[in-house]
């Protein structure tokens, strides 16, 4: 047996391990492709702190779908896909995070040093009483999406519903939100 040979035996026992989620693999696999998986975040995101947040994602993206791993394949492409797929998402969240959390601002906090605006803090009060008059399965959605900052798939994956569910009851949040503060804005 050639040692090509015998370095693709151990990569099948050692990929047929992390589809059965023994932890070792992962470490193992994270040892050997994490290189690549950094690089592809890296080229995606531009940025070394983002770009290692990719990384573990996207070995928590893997594990997740370990059962779907085909052990007869490099995992190479498998692993860059997923880090593309992650680096994208983060960079999407990071071009919408907004420069303060909602979560941040309340009464007596200080935002930026500063004293809090009373016309933002009014702001903020409204928008949660509107999404707190949200059904809850919508109010939810809203929620996870903006405060928490959870992609679309990564909230199908934490309330276990399907891609489409989260999206078109987005979307229905949003457009009940409109309505809701356009009556705010306009007295």
């Amino acid at each position: 047996m050639s040692a090509t040979e015998a370095d693709a035996m151990m990569l099948r026992g050692v990929l047929d391990a992390f589809r059965r989620r023994e932890p070792d693999a992962v470490r193992v696999l994270y040892r050997e492709y994490g290189r690549q998986v950094y690089a592809v975040a890296r080229r995606v995101l531009n940025r070394a702190d983002l770009a290692e947040d990719a990384v573990q994602q996207t070995f928590l993206h893997a594990w997740r779908a370990a059962d779907r791993i085909d052990v007869h394949r490099d995992p190479a492409p498998w692993l860059a896909t997923i880090a593309k797929r992650v680096a994208i998402d983060i960079r999407r969240y990071e071009g919408r995070r907004p420069a303060g959390m909602l979560a941040d601002a309340g009464p007596g906090r200080e935002l930026g040093g500063a004293a809090p605006d009373p016309d933002a803090l009014d702001a903020v009060w409204h928008v949660r009483r509107a999404i707190d008059e949200l059904p809850s399965s919508l109010a939810e959605i809203v929620r996870l999406h903006h405060l928490d900052g959870l992609t679309h798939g990564e909230i199908s994956e934490k309330l276990e519903i399907p891609v489409g569910t989260v999206k078109s009851r987005s979307y229905r949040a949003h457009r009940m939100l409109v309505a809701r503060l356009r009556q705010f804005r306009n007295s």
